[in-house]
């Protein structure tokens, strides 16, 4: 089955609805790229995307110890290349921490492999560039 259906509405734009829940994301070309960059666009949720599955996969595996993530902000940078073919050269994910407990050196360090290993993460090309750091509070 089909995970979204994706319709081209013109202007350089699409409309993507999952299809699981009818939950609907709207795309534009980025103003570098002949866009008005008024929603995200493809590359933006490439990038977007890596921080989404970082907290979590960190929720999904770091609940069971009664960690509380809720509040805790990514801020998520991507950089194209320079020089064609136009792709994502690197991505940065500012990871700040807010957790319900004072976490230990090892569940730092979990959380750390756990953003190195969450799925998308393991799907980007090896030339995309991943900088992940993480902020502790």
């Amino acid at each position: 089955m089909p995970t979204a259906r994706i319709i081209y509405t013109g202007d350089l734009r699409t409309e993507a609805t999952h299809l699981q829940s009818g939950t609907k994301i709207g795309t534009d070309a980025p103003t570098d790229n002949h866009g008005k960059g008024e929603q995200f666009s493809p590359t933006d949720l490439t990038a977007t995307s890596l921080g989404t599955c970082i907290i979590t996969t960190m929720g999904i595996r770091l609940r069971a110890e009664g960690l509380d993530f809720t509040g805790t902000e990514l801020a998520v940078t991507k950089i194209m290349t320079p020089q064609p073919p136009r792709r994502i050269a690197r991505i940065e994910v500012q990871v700040h921490m807010r957790t319900n407990v004072e976490l230990t050196d090892e569940q730092r360090q979990k959380c750390e492999e756990i953003a190195q290993s969450c799925p998308v993460a393991l799907t980007l090309h090896p030339d995309v560039e991943q900088a992940v750091t993480f902020h502790w509070n």
